[in-house]
């Protein structure tokens, strides 16, 4: 075989049959507008690379495709979590030893904005991470990252405690009246800041390796006990109640959602107050 040749891996050989033609750039910022995405948006996104079937460019032309949407005047956000530097006596699936638990917490280098990558975020958001003119919020668990206009109020001043709710980007995200854009997956950050207004989780003592004037140490925080477990009844609800786009981009299910929408409806939704027959929040925004 030449040295310019390669055979697909298992993966892509699997994206190419089912796409039926190669994804582009062109192609796919077209899906995205038919979706609604439009110049000025401030979009948060969550996306699978191989949901998006083929895509010439990978990665790099999926992040391009979205910068031209939103326009120059349009702010791009992505999830840039790190739960292995979170407190390891909580980890499952698998859990380590509890005798590695000091071990982890003295030897793990200290979160940096920069270095540390992502961790189960996927490709897109990993290339967006190192993307020039990206910025980072300076949190070890729950970072997010952003290019565009707002980038800066939407990464600045990360809180610690409460890694997602009102001292967060999550919080500005909101407030800007961004949208969320799913590419091939369920997977929703926002309704984090839903579970904090809710007031019905507790907290935990949290735990990460930080630099402190320039010295690596083991810092604790309390954070809320977030829980996953009751999101999937919540998006489903949201999504009969009109509250979001459905369509495709590439072979992906695609839902765009504004942030306000979302949130005040699962804010209520955690109350219990719809399933009481209280009116719900317009699932619009």
């Amino acid at each position: 075989m030449a040295q310019t040749e390669a055979a697909p891996t298992a993966g892509e050989a699997g994206s190419i049959e089912a796409a039926g033609g190669p994804r582009t750039r062109t192609t796919l910022r077209a899906d995205l507008e038919r979706l609604g995405v439009q110049p000025g948006m401030t979009l948060m996104v969550h996306a699978s690379l191989r949901a998006l079937g083929w895509v010439a460019g990978g990665s790099v032309a999926v992040i391009g495709a979205l910068r031209d949407a939103v326009g120059e005047t349009g702010t791009l956000v992505m999830p840039a979590f790190t739960g292995d530097l979170t407190e390891p006596s909580y980890w499952q699936h698998p859990p380590v030893p509890e005798n590695w638990w000091p071990v982890i917490r003295a030897e793990t280098p200290a979160f940096d904005p920069a270095l540390t990558p992502t961790r189960m975020m996927g490709k897109i958001a990993e290339t967006f991470r190192t993307w020039p003119g990206t910025l980072r919020s300076d949190h070890p668990h729950s970072s997010v990252c952003a290019s565009g206009p707002l980038a800066e109020q939407i990464t600045a001043r990360h809180e610690l405690h409460d890694s997602m709710g009102e001292g967060s980007p999550f919080a500005r995200l909101y407030d800007a009246g961004a949208w969320v854009l799913l590419l091939g997956t369920d997977r929703n950050s926002s309704l984090h800041l839903a579970e904090h207004r809710s007031g019905v989780r507790g907290h935990v003592t949290q735990g990460a390796p930080v630099l402190r004037d320039g010295v690596r140490v083991w810092t604790t925080f309390q954070d809320l006990d977030y829980d996953e477990t009751e999101f999937p009844p919540v998006k489903a609800a949201f999504e009969a109640a009109g509250g979001m786009r459905v369509g495709t981009v590439g072979s992906a299910t695609a839902r765009l959602m504004p942030v306000r929408g979302l949130v005040d409806f699962a804010t209520a939704w955690f109350r219990g107050e719809q399933r009481s027959g209280e009116e719900a929040p317009d699932p619009r925004g």
